[in-house]
Formats: structure tokens, C-alpha cells, sequence
């Protein structure tokens, strides 16, 4: 897949509306940014556009405020954070784009005629406006009369058709930002194209959210690491197939990943230990069993040592790994040693390291190995449907290079 993107284009004297995902988490208490790596993931494309020439009007949404103004949700705190981070003046705007709304619009055209190249100006949470999400042609048609190229740099509201990722490009010149084309050139390379052996180290709570991609990557794989919490539909989905006793459409799901394995010589390595506790909780006594041993009504919290060795070792061996999902519930110190030690050695590895969105990129920021990985993605979700082999709309919307 192959897109325009910023290079492709001259933006000099052009108004240039880009569309950034800065959903960043706030303090509650205070409003305060608590992650502000979703913005600075953008600044790239924001300065290559500042310096070529271009007055950028700029938009996100941030929550969900369900189509209706909350102030707490309010992207001023986000526009004054990107002023500091860039050190260049960005204006709020602290109305919606209404497209009924005549006065509103009279406003923001104020602002956008006296626009200059250098010139940022930020627009409030679009999903105050319900039309956002609706993806209504007459509000994609608003937000594009205000410019005259679009350049979506949000891959991870990519998955989702909404007028300012897809209802737009209708109306504009569209392309790719610096961040969407390296998330499609990442993801790409783990899917389709990758250095082998590849190997998948797949995680979290659910087996439900790792489904498609799953599906999809055991064609291409050559190793499938199993742990997180999901791990034990697949160790009691093997158990149960040994006795004849397979049922339920998880274990099921397990089941035939397993069996695709086998008939491709696809190792799936599940964990041979596990750190499990008697409550779901920080401060739950962690005891270390093996995974024939796990008692009935405990939790798996982390993988043990001995899963630690044995996935590092396969780690070691590939030269494409994709991650998604960490290895327990890293958020509690006494749990987190599995994750951490998965992130250090995909930061280790020399092969081509890349991890999917979502509570992935955070345990590796936390553990502050982000900047050793080769692409750490934006996209939770848009990042495993891209993997699991979904068309997403704001990157199929985009001009093709």
C-alpha cells in the first residue's frame, strides 16, 4: 500500500488542514496531559509543513463527549502543550465547526482569512459537533472549505470513517503525513513483506481482541508467542482437545490457530510457567507455578522465568518481531517482570522491531525502551485491524502515490 504523502506535494502559500490524533490521557483532577506521545509523534509532519511554507489549521478530537460540548475535553490545554513542544504560536479556536451554525462559521473565516504561512491555528474537539462522527458530507465539506490540501497524519482514527479522516478527502487534495506513511510502511513490512524468521509475541487480557490478526498472520508467520492473560484459553483449549472435551467458540478460536500450526510447521509456543495471585490486585501475593499446575481460580498475572527464557530465545532467533499485548498486568510492580523483560529484549534484538498500539506502546514508554524499537505504533486498534486485514478508510481515502 502505497500513498502520497507530504513530500509528494508543494504546500507554499497553501492553507493545509491536518488532521493529528492528540487523544491524549488527562489528569481528571487537574486537566493535565498525563502521556503527550501522540503529539509529539506529529510534530515531524508539523514542522516539515511550517518550514515549506504552509499556514496549518489543525485538528483532533480528544474523548468521547458523545457529539456535545464538555469542557473538560477541550483541546486548548492540548493546543497550548504543542505551542511549548514546537516553540511556535499556536492559535485556538474555541468553537465547533457547525456547519448551520452562521455565526460560528463567520467567526472561524475571520480567523482563516488572515491566515500566513507560518501561521498554526487549532481547531476545538470535532467530536463536539455530532456530525463528526457521522461522517455528514455537508460538515466534511465545511472543515474542507477552510483549506486547500488535506494531510492526515491520525493513523490511529484511521479505522474509522469519519468526516474529518474520510469525508473530507471527498472535497481535497489528500495525503499522508509523515507519521501515517511510517505507520503504513511498519505495519506493512510486519504483514506482507518482513525480514524472516517473523516472529508474533501476542498478549493481554482477551482472545477476542487478537482474533483477526491472528487469523491473518499465522499464513505469514514462522513463530506465534502466546502469552498475557489469554493465554489460558489456549492452554485449556489444548488440554480439552486431548480429552475430547473442546467447546466454546474461544477455545475453538484457540484451537484451529493451534492446528494451522501444525500444518504449516508454525511453532505456537505457549507459556510453561506462570505468575499467578489470588485476587486481581497490586497487592496480590505472586506465586510462580507451572502451567499444568495453575490453580482453579487464581489469575494469571505474568508469565514466569522459565516462559521469559524460552520466549527471549526465539526472540533472539527472528529478524522481524511484532508485538501486541504485554505478557501480565504490568501496571503492578510485583506482576510486571514478564513485560519488562519482553520489552527489553525486542530492544535488544537486531531484528526489525515493531509494536502495536495500545497498552503495548505504553508498558514500553514506561519502561523508557520506545526509543529502541524500530516503530512503536500510534494505533491500537487501527494498527491490529490494518494487521488483521481490514481496509481502513482514512488511509484507502488517501491519493495513491
Amino acid at each position: 500500500m502505497t500513498k502520497k504523502t507530504v513530500n509528494d506535494i508543494d504546500v507554499a502559500g497553501k492553507r493545509v488542514l491536518v488532521r493529528v490524533d492528540f487523544n491524549v490521557p488527562l489528569d481528571p483532577d487537574t486537566g493535565a496531559i498525563l502521556d503527550d506521545s501522540r503529539i509529539r509523534a506529529s510534530i515531524p509532519t508539523i514542522r516539515l509543513l511550517l518550514d515549506r511554507g504552509a499556514a496549518l489549521i489543525v485538528c483532533s478530537h480528544l474523548g468521547r463527549p458523545n457529539g456535545r460540548r464538555e469542557d473538560s475535553l477541550s483541546l486548548a490545554p492540548v493546543a497550548r502543550h504543542l505551542s511549548q513542544l514546537i516553540d511556535h504560536p499556536v492559535r485556538m479556536h474555541d468553537q465547533t465547526i457547525a456547519f448551520e451554525a452562521v455565526n460560528v462559521g463567520r467567526s472561524i473565516w475571520r480567523w482563516i482569512k488572515n491566515l500566513r504561512p507560518g501561521d498554526i491555528l487549532f481547531l476545538e474537539n470535532l467530536r463536539f459537533d455530532p456530525h463528526e462522527e457521522a461522517n455528514d458530507p455537508k460538515y466534511a465539506r465545511a472543515l474542507a472549505d477552510l483549506a486547500d490540501i488535506f494531510v492526515n497524519d491520525a493513523f490511529g482514527a484511521a479505522h474509522r470513517a469519519h468526516a474529518s479522516t474520510e469525508g473530507v478527502t471527498h472535497y481535497l487534495p489528500s495525503v499522508a503525513g509523515l507519521l501515517m506513511d511510517k505507520e503504513i510502511r511498519y505495519l506493512s513490512i510486519a504483514s506482507n513483506n518482513p525480514t524472516r524468521p517473523l516472529t508474533a509475541l501476542l498478549g493481554g487480557a482477551k482472545i477476542s481482541d487478537k482474533i483477526a490478526i491472528a487469523q491473518k498472520m499465522m499464513d505469514t508467520l514462522d513463530v506465534l508467542l502466546v502469552g498475557g492473560g489469554m493465554c489460558r484459553t489456549f492452554l485449556l483449549a489444548r488440554e480439552r482437545k486431548k480429552r475430547g472435551t473442546l467447546y466454546g467458540e474461544a477455545l475453538e478460536f484457540a484451537s484451529s490457530i493451534m492446528d494451522k500450526g501444525e500444518q504449516r510447521r508454525v511453532p505456537v509456543v505457549l507459556p510453561v510457567d506462570v505468575v499467578v495471585g489470588d485476587k486481581f490486585s497490586a497487592d496480590a501475593a505472586p506465586k510462580t507455578v507451572p502451567t499444568n499446575q495453575i490453580p482453579p481460580r487464581s489469575h494469571i498475572l505474568d508469565i514466569g522465568p522459565e516462559t521469559v527464557a524460552l520466549f527471549k530465545d526465539y526472540i533472539k532467533r527472528a529478524r522481524t518481531v511484532f508485538w501486541n499485548g504485554p505478557m501480565g498486568v504490568y501496571e503492578f510492580p510485583a506482576f510486571s517482570y514478564g513485560t519488562r523483560q519482553m520489552a527489553q529484549a525486542l530492544a535488544d534484538s537486531e531484528a526489525t522491531t515493531v509494536v502495536g498500539g495500545g497498552s503495548t506502546a505504553d508498558a514500553v514508554a514506561a519502561f523508557g525502551l520506545a526509543g529502541k524499537m524500530d516503530h512503536v505504533s500510534t494505533g491500537g486498534g487501527a494498527s491490529l485491524e490494518f494487521l488483521g486485514g481490514s481496509v481502513l478508510p482514512g488511509v484507502a481515502a488517501l491519493m495513491d502515490a
